[in-house]
């Protein structure tokens, strides 16, 4: 029996007004995950079902084990920028609001928000949500995180996200006021994402007693649950598996399983032939080779999802030859896209104009991207006085799928005079060399995990953003950088959007990177597996999934 295929894909209402912004990272690197623990599910509710219904949907109870390829990096939401770790935090930590599927901001431990001043946010907080430790919520817990959060000492990868706010008070027991430098209407997006996730007080105050006994931040986090969320840390053996349980004491609907085990499996060969065997009933990534195989198999049912993330090559913009527009030009049109897609991809991915897609609260669906053009290419490389052609490299990392990129790239590159060498580079070698600017090209993705494009631009390619924020490219343009502090300030919705516009045209013209692809995440399901669905943002929502 061949098992069902289905794509969800998500689209951004016109009226996001203040409620709607962005961060993203790098799929890997993962610095941009949002929180999302609620939403719309794959399956009916089944509180009032039939008794057919019930079978369909699985009964609650039972273990969930997921295969991962790397092993999380930490369980304190302050303390990593990494999507397996964000993968879990999400499930034990929450955040004030949350995002649905579609990118809407929905109350989540904060039942009400408004924007009371252009720069002032008071948030009031649920009264009846306890943490895994027992302690409880209010205002003065949520000051302590951000306190946290934002203290140098702790060095938290994520402070960028809330680098615009002053200051957190408390203003009565469950009222928190955020005071920003400026006014900044994402702000609600920005505290959807894992790293605004609320730990609990008490837990904070131990973990810095351990730093005072000498122990790195998030010692004491690693290794106790102390979030709101409707899974809590049972066990992790580290590089093997983190295993979390249910809180029974959950302030909202509580998970459908008892217990959720997250398994390192390291090779994505491998994956599939777990998820076949029921060693594992979630499987991620699928490989574009195996989707086949999946859409045939008996037991392994393929879900799809559009993503929030970009593939794209970076030229170092501060090197020769890349400092002149024209080269990044003749490069962007000398590429493929539609090749690579194909080759590499199986064709599970779409082409990208820009850094955004139309999934992105920002894009603009009129900009034209830079055409498949060697001919124009080779032009451009003669007025750049490169007639000759010249030679370069192009880092990847280990990634199969980056380097088989590479390789089409090297190429395509060759048809107009451009000798490429390939390097494969150690991933932590390769995330500090390219902030370092050491490179020539370079392969990587960033995800636009709140859906909105300040997220999407800003950190890419605004100058006071170069190396490890974000903008590897060292793009450094007047221009944009004005634009991109417009947009991030403006408070109605039109007026960004014609900013993000304006940004849109010269990011495509300018051509600062090429723009690869949008990726399709592919997930294979155990035949078992019911409820599941997976964000745009690449984080699983396990609340109500069951298994049979």
């Amino acid at each position: 029996m061949k098992k069902s295929t289905w794509l969800k894909s998500i689209a951004i209402p016109a009226a996001l007004s203040l409620a709607l912004m962005g961060c993203a990272t790098e799929p890997d690197d993962e610095g941009g995950d949002a929180g999302g623990d609620t939403g719309d599910t794959d399956t009916e509710d089944t509180g009032d079902a039939d008794d057919d219904d019930e079978e369909a949907a699985g009964e609650e109870g039972g273990e969930l084990t997921i295969g991962m390829i790397s092993d999380i990096v930490s369980l304190d939401p302050h303390g990593s920028n990494d999507v397996p770790s964000s993968n879990v935090q999400t499930n034990i930590y929450e955040t004030l609001v949350t995002q649905t599927e579609d990118m809407e901001i929905e109350p989540l431990l904060a039942e009400d928000w408004e924007a009371v001043e252009p720069d002032v946010w008071e948030f009031t907080l649920r009264q009846d949500v306890t943490f895994h430790d027992g302690s409880e919520l209010n205002a003065d817990v949520v000051v302590a995180n951000f306190d946290r959060l934002l203290d140098p000492d702790i060095a938290s990868p994520r402070a960028f996200l809330f680098e615009m706010v002053e200051n957190v008070e408390a203003v009565d027991e469950y009222t928190v006021r955020f005071e920003t430098e400026f006014p900044f209407a994402p702000l609600p997006a920005h505290l959807a994402h894992t790293g605004g996730s609320i730990i609990s007080g008490d837990a904070i105050e131990a973990d810095y007693e351990a730093m005072e006994d000498g122990e790195e931040p998030g010692w004491y986090l690693n290794r106790n649950s102390a979030g709101t969320g409707f899974f809590e840390l049972e066990e992790r053996t580290s590089g093997d598996n983190t295993v979390l349980a249910k809180n029974e004491n959950y302030w909202g609907e509580q998970a459908k399983v008892d217990r959720v085990t997250w398994r390192v499996i390291g090779d994505e060969g491998q994956m599939i032939n777990s998820v076949e065997a029921g060693e594992i009933d979630i499987a991620y990534p699928i490989r574009p080779t195996d989707i086949n195989r999946v859409e045939n198999s008996d037991a392994v049912n393929l879900y799809q999802q559009e993503s929030l993330s970009t593939a794209y090559i970076g030229f170092n913009n501060d090197k020769e030859p890349y400092d002149d527009p024209k080269v990044r030009q003749a490069l962007s049109m000398a590429i493929n896209k539609e090749e690579i897609i194909e080759g590499v991809l199986q064709g599970e991915g779409n082409p990208a104009i820009g850094p955004i897609n139309d999934q992105v609260f920002g894009f603009d669906d009129s900009v034209e991207e830079l055409p498949y053009d060697p001919e124009r290419a080779q032009e451009l490389l003669a007025e750049a006085g490169y007639e000759d052609g010249f030679e370069t490299t192009i880092w990847t990392n280990d990634s199969a799928e980056r380097q088989d990129i590479a390789v089409i790239v090297q190429d395509q590159l060759s048809q107009i005079g451009v000798d490429v060498e390939i390097e494969v580079v150690e991933w932590g070698a390769y995330l500090d060399d390219t902030a370092a600017g050491q490179h020539d090209m370079f392969i990587l993705g960033w995800v636009t995990v709140t859906g909105d494009a300040d997220y999407g631009m800003f950190p890419l390619f605004h100058s006071s953003q170069h190396g490890a924020a974000g903008n590897r490219t060292f793009t450094d343009s007047e221009e944009l950088d004005d634009i991109l502090d417009q947009a991030r300030r403006e408070t109605e919705e039109d007026a960004r959007e014609e900013l993000y516009s304006q940004a849109l045209e010269i990011l495509v013209d300018d051509a600062p990177m090429l723009y690869l692809y949008h990726s399709i995440y592919s997930v294979g399901l155990g035949e078992n597996v019911n409820g599941f669905w997976k964000h745009p943002n690449g984080l699983y929502q396990l609340q109500e999934v069951t298994v049979q």
